[in-house]
């Protein structure tokens, strides 16, 4: 979705990318956030379909523990988004 000219990505996907960004350096994990700043998702549902069996198994052990992470930091709303990424993965 483009709003003047400007790509918008659901939060969802933001809080997904920012968790991304300290991946980087880790093949997978580059390859994901890619797909996150270059394609234009209109729904988590659609990103999630678009990942692999081996994106899908990354993100499974990522996002445990970013959700844990978030957790123990008591970052109620970064838990709630990173677990609706997780839950679309199974």
């Amino acid at each position: 979705m483009k709003v003047d000219g400007v790509k918008t990505i659901k939060h969802t996907l933001l809080y997904l990318r920012e968790s991304l960004a300290n991946y980087t350096k880790d093949e997978l994990g580059l390859a994901i956030y890619q797909k996150i700043e270059t394609q234009n998702y209109k729904t988590e549902e659609e990103f999630v379909q678009n990942l692999d069996a081996k994106e899908v198994d990354y993100l499974d052990s990522l996002l445990k523990e970013e959700i844990n992470y978030a957790n123990s930091a008591k970052d109620t709303i970064r838990t709630h988004q990173l677990n609706e990424i997780y839950e679309l993965l199974f």
